[in-house]
């Protein structure tokens, strides 16, 4: 049996839909600029350029409805994103496997302190103080891939105290969700737990204490969080 010299903490889960089973979280990955018109209104061209990504900490995903609003901001942004989690493992991926390595999806919100990656884009420095922050990335229930099949179209959509901010359809995905998952897995190792936030459309906008959002992807599922 394994001592350690302090206790261990516990693993991020998020809980599988229907079911009392929970998807134990890894890793979080997110794709930047995957919508074209989510890249205009960021100031950058949505020509088919190789997608990038960036990182969220584990922990970042579970919530209890309630979301802590950050320190050391007051730009504070939504971004609805459908989520993809890996059930199986592997690297350099195969486009036409990928699908088989997913065990399910949810809707998730990239919150992202703006004056903060703004501040990091000029001075050509990382983002992780943007967008990895604690509860930066509050997801929803999982649902399993043998349920609902593998959506490639349907709505996505966010809004602020009932007013709609975001609003578009998963066949404006720029790199689509067996394209992420391979050229993702040529990068890392993709290994059981880990979830990938696929990227979000236009729309983005500021939030403030006491907001109230709620958020979907038709065919998946719906998320609802308040600023606290």
């Amino acid at each position: 049996m394994v001592e350690y010299v302090i206790k261990p903490p516990e693993t991020p889960a998020l809980p599988v839909a229907g079911t009392g089973q929970m998807f134990p979280v890894r890793r979080i990955y997110c794709v930047g600029r995957n919508y074209a018109e989510h890249a205009r209104e960021m100031g950058h061209d949505p020509d088919r350029e190789p997608p990038f990504f960036f990182a969220k900490p584990a922990d970042a995903a579970p919530h209890d409805g309630q979301v802590p609003f950050p320190a050391a901001t007051a730009d504070l942004h939504h971004e609805v994103e459908m989520v993809v989690a890996i059930g199986k493992g592997g690297s350099d991926i195969a486009v036409g496997d990928a699908l088989n390595h997913i065990y399910g999806y949810s809707v998730g919100i990239d919150f992202t302190r703006r004056d903060l990656q703004a501040e990091a884009k000029k001075m050509a420095r990382p983002w992780a103080t943007a967008k990895g922050f604690d509860h930066s990335g509050p997801c929803g229930a999982i649902r399993p891939a043998s349920e609902i099949g593998h959506p490639d179209s349907g709505r996505i959509w966010l809004k602020v105290n009932g007013e709609t901010r975001q609003e578009s359809d998963l066949t404006d995905l720029i790199w689509k969700t067996p394209e992420v998952v391979s050229h993702l897995s040529g990068l890392f190792r993709l290994e059981p737990g880990d979830l990938i936030m696929t990227g979000t459309p236009s729309g983005v906008a500021q939030v403030v204490r006491g907001d109230k959002l709620e958020c979907g992807v038709d065919g998946i599922g719906t998320l609802t969080v308040k600023l606290v």
